[in-house]
């Protein structure tokens, strides 16, 4: 007799994955291993280090013996600085009660998710759609509702499309501003329209703000800033992309008392807290960021403008100016049959790794994302790829 494997159910739908979306990035990274010349522009993680005062101050942290477990809400210092960041950014005052920590964000989408869904609840999100939802989405199981966003006023979120999406099984809406990959911003009145409807409808309201410090001619409004009750709000953030911290894996949510009470209970079986020394260097980090996230926003911004120049010489591509963000959403139908075979043909002839668009659902099957994760230098060498490529 042998021994038959059974896995569960959440298991196997993650081995359901669809089109290999993420072919391109791994060959470009084992010919990058193999030493050819390749440039890399499909994923977000940022090139910027780490300010070095927020390593100094974990390494201090660690000689201080900060290498125990933690609250499993996190600690305190660091829930009251994030509190006390959503009280002055929002005008509502916000408590530690109502901050929990996680190891990035992508655990707090998860856990919040965890927390909220059953199998046969739904939930909208509005495409394009970060591709990193899409794992978290199998697991839990959850029907999910897309509502495609306005791709030719880049990509704005269309409310009335929301409202016709709810049903009786709607449990949830997320929302992810500013989005990745368009960058587009969903402006303060239309958040506080949608946080209403969705009060009104039992519905809640999920926010991904992790960009929200990276913004260019406006500033971000947050969700908690513009609904008019909190009761149904659940914002998540993190430090992975505004402070080039993406290995650090820190991340929270600022939720009612009864959702933190909740994600505790999970956590607590889960994760069981995050380490000391990286909150330490967190709250460090977001106490004395003023000058670096303005540097950083200008360096993004920098980039931003100089490849949107460039894209808009070369004859074929479109792209619309991003309001925020890392990335670029590249329009490929007029030279290529779609984004997957563009990025597949750029790494085999010019050595450019960019991402299909298809990972972020049916509306961007014909585009690609271009990370910004390099120096205008780097990006100068890379469009005259890209320019070669298509010409």
């Amino acid at each position: 007799m042998s021994f038959e494997p059974r896995f569960s159910l959440a298991a196997r739908r993650l081995e359901d994955t669809g089109p290999d979306l993420w072919q391109v990035h791994m060959q470009a990274m084992q010919r990058l291993a193999d030493g050819e010349d390749i440039i890399m522009m499909s994923v977000g993680d940022p090139d910027l280090a780490t300010i070095e005062r927020i390593i100094e101050h974990a390494v201090t942290s660690l000689y201080r013996g900060r290498t125990h477990y933690s609250p499993g809400m996190g600690e305190l210092d660091l829930r009251q600085t994030i509190a006390d960041i959503e009280t002055q950014a929002s005008g509502k005052l916000t408590t530690p009660e109502e901050v929990i920590i996680f190891p990035g964000a992508t655990n707090a989408v998860y856990s919040v998710l965890c927390c909220l869904l059953d199998a046969d609840d739904e939930l909208i999100v509005a495409e394009p759609t970060y591709i990193g939802y899409q794992g978290i989405f199998q697991a839990i199981g959850a029907q999910i509702i897309k509502v495609p966003c306005k791709a030719e006023a880049g990509f704005a979120l269309d409310s009335s499309a929301i409202e016709r999406a709810v049903t009786g099984k709607t449990k949830a809406l997320l929302l992810n501003t500013p989005g990745n990959p368009a960058g587009n911003m969903i402006p303060g009145d239309q958040l506080r329209y949608l946080a209403n409807f969705c009060l009104e409808n039992n519905i809640w309201l999920i926010c991904d703000e992790v960009y929200s410090m990276i913004t260019f001619e406006r500033k971000h409004i947050s969700a908690r800033t513009a609904a008019t009750s909190l009761e149904n709000v659940i914002v998540i953030d993190g430090l992975s992309k505004s402070h080039a911290m993406t290995g650090w894996r820190l991340g929270w949510t600022v939720a009612p008392v009864s959702v933190v009470e909740k994600l505790l209970n999970f956590t607590s079986a889960t994760i069981f807290g995050c380490s000391q020394f990286i909150q330490d260097a967190a709250a460090f980090a977001m106490q004395n960021d003023g000058e670096y996230i303005q540097s950083i926003t200008g360096e993004y911004k920098t980039r931003r403008d100089y490849a949107c120049e460039r894209i808009e010489k070369i004859e074929g591509l479109q792209c619309q100016k991003p309001e925020a963000g890392m990335f670029l959403m590249v329009n490929v139908s007029e030279v290529a049959e779609d984004g997957l075979k563009f990025a597949q043909g750029l790494l085999a002839e010019e050595g450019i790794s960019v991402l299909p668009g298809e990972g972020f659902g049916a509306i961007t099957k014909n585009y690609v994302r271009i990370s910004l994760n390099h120096p205008v230098e780097e990006l100068e060498k890379a469009f005259d790829r890209i320019e070669k490529f298509v010409s």
